[in-house]
C-alpha cells in the first residue's frame, strides 16, 4: 500500500484542520446563527486548534491527557446548556454547536464533554443540594474535577433499571456495594455519582434508586481503566467497585428520589449524541471531499470519476438531513417543546447516517483511509461508541415504537 500521493503527509494532523477549508452547510443550516452563540462556536473551534495535535497522539497510544479536560473546562465549555444561576447560560443551539465542534475535531473530547458537563455536571445541578453545589459545581465546570455518572453496570447497560449495585443505612453513613462499567472519568481521581438502589426494609424508601457523591479517594472505591478499546481511546472508562464504600448521610442527592431522575439526565444527553453523531460526519464529509479533489488516479482527480461524486451525493444528503435534525431539535429545545422522544429520534438518525458517511470516506480513501492521519479511520471508530452509548439503536426504536404505537416492547 502506498502512501506517497497522499494529499496530507507528514507528520500526523487532526481530521480538523484538514476539513476546515470546506464548506459541509449545503442548506445554509447554520448562517443564522446568532452573534453569542457563535462566540460560543468560534470558542469551541480556537479550543480544538489548540488541543487537537495533543489528542492525536494521545488516541494513538491510547492515553488520556487530563491537561485537555481540564483546558475544556477552563475555556468554559461543559455547562452543556444547563440553566444553573452560577453557569455561563448557553442556549441549546449554542450547546449543540460547541458539542458538534468538539466532536469534529475529536470524538474522546465530545466524549469528555457529554461526561464532565451532560452527565456529571448536569446530575449535579438539577438534583444536588445547596451544600453540594457550593462545594462542587464550579469546579466541575471549570475542570479543576473531573466528574463522572455511574449508571452502566457489567450486567445492565440497556437493562439499567435492573441496576444491582445497592446503598444502605448505617447510622450515620451510607454504605454502598456493587460494581459500575464504562464510566468516563471513573478513575481520574475525581468524584463520581453513583445510581444505587436502598436496600434498607425498615425505611420507606426501600427499593428506591438514589444517587451518591462518591469521592474516588473514598476506602473501598476501586476505579480500573478499562484497556484494549479501539473507540474513543483518548478517554479513559472504568470498571468501578465499590466495596462498602462508606459515605455521610448528606451525600446522596436530595433530588433523586427514583430511576426516572436518571432518565432525566440520560434524555437531556441523547441530543448531544445527536449534534456529536453531526460532528464526527461532517469530519469525514469533509475529508473525503478534499482527498477526492487533490487524489489523482487514472490522469484525473477522483472527483471527476461519476462514482465518486455519487458517493459524495450520497454523503451530502445524510450529513445534511442530520443538520436539519439538529437545528430543529435545538428550536425546539429553545421553545420549551423538546419530547424525549424527538430527541431519541435524532439520536436513532444521526448515529446511523454517521457510521454511513464515515464508512464511505474511509472506502473513497483507499488503501490511505486506514491511516490514522488522514482522521477518517479515527472518526469511524469513534462513531461506534456514540452509536452505542446513552442507549442503543435498539432501545431507541423501541422508545419510539412505544411513543407512535401506545404500546410497549420492553417486556
Amino acid at each position: 500500500m502506498s502512501t506517497e500521493a497522499s494529499p496530507f503527509p507528514g507528520e500526523r494532523v487532526s481530521s480538523y484542520d484538514v476539513t476546515r477549508r470546506q464548506d459541509s452547510d449545503y442548506y445554509a443550516v447554520f448562517a443564522d446563527i446568532p452573534a453569542a452563540d457563535r462566540a460560543a462556536w468560534d470558542r469551541a473551534k480556537a479550543y480544538v486548534d489548540e488541543v487537537a495535535p495533543q489528542m492525536a497522539e494521545a488516541w494513538d497510544r491510547a492515553e488520556y491527557p487530563l491537561s485537555a479536560a481540564r483546558r475544556m473546562g477552563e475555556m468554559d465549555l461543559v455547562v452543556d446548556g444547563i440553566d444553573h444561576p452560577a453557569l455561563t447560560r448557553l442556549s441549546p443551539l449554542a450547546a449543540g454547536l460547541v458539542n458538534m465542534e468538539i466532536s469534529r475535531g475529536d470524538g474522546s473530547l465530545g466524549t469528555i464533554l457529554a461526561v464532565q458537563g451532560g452527565l456529571a455536571l448536569r446530575t449535579l445541578a438539577l438534583f444536588g443540594s445547596a451544600a453540594q453545589q457550593e462545594r462542587w459545581l464550579t469546579a466541575l465546570a471549570d475542570g479543576s474535577v473531573l466528574g463522572s455518572f455511574a449508571l452502566t453496570e457489567p450486567d445492565h447497560g440497556s437493562d439499567s433499571v435492573s441496576l444491582e449495585t445497592v446503598a444502605r443505612r448505617d447510622g450515620d453513613h451510607w454504605v454502598l456495594r456493587g460494581a459500575k462499567k464504562w464510566i468516563g472519568n471513573g478513575a481520574s481521581g475525581g468524584i463520581t455519582f453513583v445510581w444505587a438502589r436502598v436496600d434498607d426494609e425498615t425505611a420507606a424508601e426501600h427499593g428506591a434508586v438514589r444517587c451518591f457523591l462518591v469521592e474516588q479517594d473514598a476506602p473501598g472505591y476501586a476505579g480500573t481503566v478499562i484497556r484494549g478499546k479501539a473507540s474513543l481511546r483518548a478517554i479513559h472508562q472504568a470498571h468501578i467497585r465499590l466495596d462498602d464504600v462508606r459515605v455521610p448521610l448528606d451525600a446522596v442527592l436530595p433530588g433523586t428520589k427514583s430511576f426516572k431522575d436518571a432518565s432525566t439526565v440520560l434524555y437531556a444527553t441523547r441530543s448531544g449524541v445527536a449534534w456529536s453523531a453531526l460532528g464526527h460526519a461532517t469530519a469525514c464529509y469533509e475529508a473525503a471531499l478534499a482527498y477526492a479533489k487533490e487524489r489523482v488516479q487514472f490522469g484525473k482527480p477522483l472527483a471527476k470519476f461519476q462514482m465518486v461524486q455519487e458517493r459524495l451525493t450520497h454523503m451530502l444528503e445524510d450529513l445534511t438531513a442530520m443538520q436539519l435534525y439538529c437545528r430543529r431539535m435545538a428550536d425546539l429545545e429553545q421553545a420549551g417543546q423538546l419530547r424525549p422522544t424527538q430527541a431519541s429520534l435524532a439520536k436513532f438518525h444521526n448515529t446511523r447516517a454517521a457510521r454511513r458517511i464515515a464508512s464511505t470516506a474511509r472506502d473513497l480513501l483507499g488503501g490511505n483511509g486506514i491511516l490514522l492521519e488522514n482522521g477518517v479511520m479515527q472518526h469511524l471508530a469513534d462513531i461506534e461508541a456514540i452509536h452505542t452509548y446513552e442507549g442503543t439503536e435498539s432501545v431507541q426504536a423501541l422508545l419510539l415504537g412505544r411513543d407512535i404505537t401506545g404500546m410497549s416492547a420492553f417486556a
